[in-house]
């Protein structure tokens, strides 16, 4: 009887439940940049990058379109070819994107944009005048993902490949020759918030990864390319990162009470 009780009063809040499955991943990433900032120098730097990635998908079952955020976070050091000087950095990114699900037999296609939010630092140890430099800027990006579904040894694989391409955004850049001291301290602005296209800035992000079990554990390991270039105030800007990564996803549900509408 307080069983049945139980259920009659429970029954309200089940009924308005709803799930979503949310898959997550972590993800290590450590392998070579070379970096150009003629701001701060006219030589290449090139170096080591290690990067943090958190990446997760959320969708409701029977629902066509998913949510995607990714948070993403590196430091990097790096050197010219005299061994002379370093130059060290760190960017914070983080992405939220909506893509639309299709699913052709054992492959998943995504297919959508994402918004991103890039903020972080360049620091020159060898300059005395103007030793740092400010990255900014928000971009709009298309978007899209495919993921392969198949078996060898009787074990589940996940073939993955994302890719983006900003078309959009603006960005923050000192002009060429003025100081942030100008800018900041006397207010001197000269065009420092520039409006970015695939003409003055062509870049690109795209990762290819594998998943597997192994001791009821899924792991991912894979390749992401992250090629950043810019051309605005009659400054240079590229950073090219190519990274191994490696790190583990979890497939979860989270069930999300539904608020009643009078």
């Amino acid at each position: 009887m307080r069983i049945r009780l139980l259920f009659i009063l429970l029954f309200p809040l089940l009924a308005n439940a709803q799930d979503k499955i949310v898959t997550n991943s972590k993800m290590i990433g450590i392998g070579a940049t070379r970096i150009l900032d003629t701001y701060l120098s006219q030589e290449h730097y090139s170096g080591t990058e290690l990067r943090f990635v958190d990446h997760t998908i959320r969708q409701r079952p029977g629902r066509l379109w998913t949510t995607e955020i990714v948070h993403q976070g590196y430091f990097a050091r790096s050197k010219p070819r005299s061994k002379d000087a370093s130059q060290l950095g760190g960017m914070y990114m983080l992405s939220w994107g909506r893509h639309y699900n299709l699913h052709l037999n054992n492959i998943d296609l995504r297919v959508g944009g994402m918004g991103d939010l890039n903020l972080g630092f360049l620091y020159n140890t060898r300059n005395t005048n103007n030793p740092a430099q400010l990255r900014a800027s928000i971009n709009a990006s298309p978007s899209a993902a495919a993921t392969w579904h198949f078996k060898l040894w009787k074990k589940p694989f996940h073939l993955g490949y994302e890719l983006s391409v900003p078309v959009l955004g603006v960005m923050f850049s000192p002009n060429y020759g003025q100081s942030y001291y100008e800018i900041f301290n006397r207010g001197n602005y000269d065009r420092n918030v520039v409006v970015t296209t695939p003409f003055s800035a062509p870049s690109m992000r795209h990762m290819l990864t594998l998943d597997f079990q192994l001791w009821k554990t899924t792991f991912r390991v894979g390749y992401l390319g992250d090629y950043q270039q810019s051309k605005v105030n009659n400054l240079k800007y590229h950073d090219y990162s190519h990274l191994f990564v490696v790190g583990f996803v979890k497939k979860f549900s989270v069930t999300k009470m539904r608020e009643e509408r009078e």
